[in-house]
């Protein structure tokens, strides 16, 4: 990087006399101790805080919001169904219809992790990042209103606008995190969209108890309640800064980018400003090098690591996490819970997703990436294999139902430590690529969404088929993650740097 060469220069041409290297050395510390200080601004807190909030929380909100009162939204689809249009489903049409409802936001989400690279790009991170939140707002008024309509309908309208919002949110809010934060902080930033929508899910999973919204006269408040913090986090959207990459690279405006960086970055000295201006400028002269699908998808120093990226994501989406958060209330009571223990326990293990979670930042800083991923995926994939076979025989052994349970709490325990995060922002640092490497893994996500359904159709194919999908990123992990530190990922070639930054 800019700031190693200049280091390695500073060390050649240092004269020897130690008089004339004291002023620069004290120069040095003076900005080592500004960048420092520097570097959780009230802007930089503001921005990194206020956008998760209001749009990562959101997302994981729409995600767990579903499970609890979903057998009184099933009675109300029915009964609906049959005072419109005089159709009785069956127990199978039901099925179908819920897992539809369920699905529709994974369809939605694909979709808009599709887009999200294209219009982060064209509009801008923080245009995006206010389209996300219309989205939102959109679809808790669709949600708040279909009971009233009587309209199923309107329900699957908002349930596919919250998965497009919530695609986009998981394009677009790591790269603009990862764009306004500090070279050494993009690990700690980077983990705020994950952490936000392990805490959606948790209020979410609060919220739709039955003794609060969860009910079958106030479901259609539960699922639209998110429309508040939506409301309170945009209203100052006018303190939003864009992202100075975005504004440098990609719009050529050196200007504005420098005065949005000195604000994110608050007291620091100009050296340090100099330093990140010629990072831009470094990957500003490399975008060009790169404009095609065909000339990432062809390049052999891009294939190994697109394909890495490629089962990081699959590994996550299709390891059961979403399965949990969708169906954990009926696969506690199968356990042989009561509805409102498995209510509680269902909160339980949300919360227990969040309080890992918010360790994060803090393992981010503190260890290298592949370790935590390959001890999270072979742990995961431990606990996902155990709990495969303890369902399969629940109902031949009478401590098999607990023994269930405790395996979804250790799996979420160790999901946290890498298999969770990680994959968010292993390929949102560089400019470089990250357009057509986005679009690639939407594409792939495709799949996996639709996975995703057909597993709902067959829930005996969908206990022991993501055990395969955590296999797929140990691998990876294991033979090509290399070992790299938690700062400095400019070491790698500037063709394969896109998907190990931070």
């Amino acid at each position: 990087s800019a700031s190693l060469c200049e280091e390695g220069a500073y060390k050649i041409a240092a004269p020897e006399n130690k008089q004339a290297i004291k002023p620069n050395e004290e120069e040095r510390l003076v900005d080592q101790q500004q960048d420092k200080a520097g570097r959780w601004s009230k802007q930089l807190a503001f921005v990194g805080y206020g956008a998760t909030i209001g749009s990562a929380i959101p997302a994981g909100y729409c995600v767990g919001v579903m499970n609890s009162p979903a057998e009184f939204m099933r009675d109300w689809c029915n009964q609906t169904l049959i005072e419109r249009y005089d159709w009785e489903l069956g127990e199978m049409g039901i099925n179908v219809l819920w897992s539809t409802i369920v699905s529709i936001f994974l369809v939605g989400g694909a979709i808009g992790s599709l887009t999200g690279a294209k219009v982060a790009n064209r509009f801008g991170r923080r245009s995006s990042f206010l389209y996300c939140g219309v989205i939102f707002i959109i679809s808790a008024m669709l949600f708040y209103t279909c009971r009233m309509l009587r309209s199923v309908e309107t329900l699957i309208i908002a349930r596919f606008l919250a998965g497009l919002a919530s695609g986009l949110t998981t394009a677009c809010l790591p790269m603009y995190l990862s764009e306004v934060a500090p070279l050494s902080m993009r690990g700690v930033l980077g983990v705020f969209c994950p952490m936000g929508l392990t805490a959606g899910v948790v209020i979410a999973q609060v919220f739709s108890l039955r003794s609060v919204f969860g009910n079958a006269d106030q479901w259609h408040i539960a699922i639209s309640l998110y429309i508040v913090l939506v409301l309170i986090c945009y209203a100052p959207m006018n303190y939003y800064l864009e992202s100075p990459k975005w504004l440098y690279i990609m719009k050529g405006d050196k200007v504005t980018a420098r005065q949005q960086l000195e604000k994110l970055r608050g007291n620091v000295s100009e050296n340090a400003i100099n330093r990140e201006i010629s990072e831009m400028e470094a990957e500003a002269n490399v975008k060009n090098q790169v404009s095609s699908y065909t000339a990432i998808l062809s390049d052999p120093k891009l294939r190994l690591p697109l394909i890495i990226v490629c089962a990081y994501q699959g590994g996550q989406q299709l390891s059961g996490i979403n399965a949990i958060f969708f169906y954990s209330v009926s696969i506690f009571l199968k356990a042989g819970l009561s509805a409102t223990a498995a209510e509680w326990t269902n909160l339980g293990a949300g919360s227990l997703n969040l309080l890992i979670s918010l360790f994060g930042p803090y393992l981010m800083a503190r260890f290298n990436r592949r370790p935590l991923f390959l001890f999270s995926t072979f742990f995961s994939g431990v606990f996902l294999m155990a709990f495969a076979v303890l369902l399969y025989f629940i109902d031949y052994v009478s401590w098999f139902a607990m023994g269930c349970i405790a395996c979804i709490f250790l799996y979420i325990f160790f999901f946290q430590f890498g298999l969770g995060p990680i994959p968010f922002f292993i390929g949102s640092g560089k400019q470089l690529c990250m357009l057509l490497s986005i679009y690639i893994l939407a594409c792939f996500k495709f799949l996996q969404n639709f996975s995703k359904w057909l597993h709902a159709q067959r829930p005996c194919l969908s206990e022991v088929f993501p055990l395969g999908h955590v296999i797929s990123p140990w691998a990876c992990s294991f033979q090509h993650y290399k070992k790299y530190g938690a700062l400095w990922c400019s070491y790698l070639s500037p063709w394969s740097a896109f998907c190990f930054s931070y």
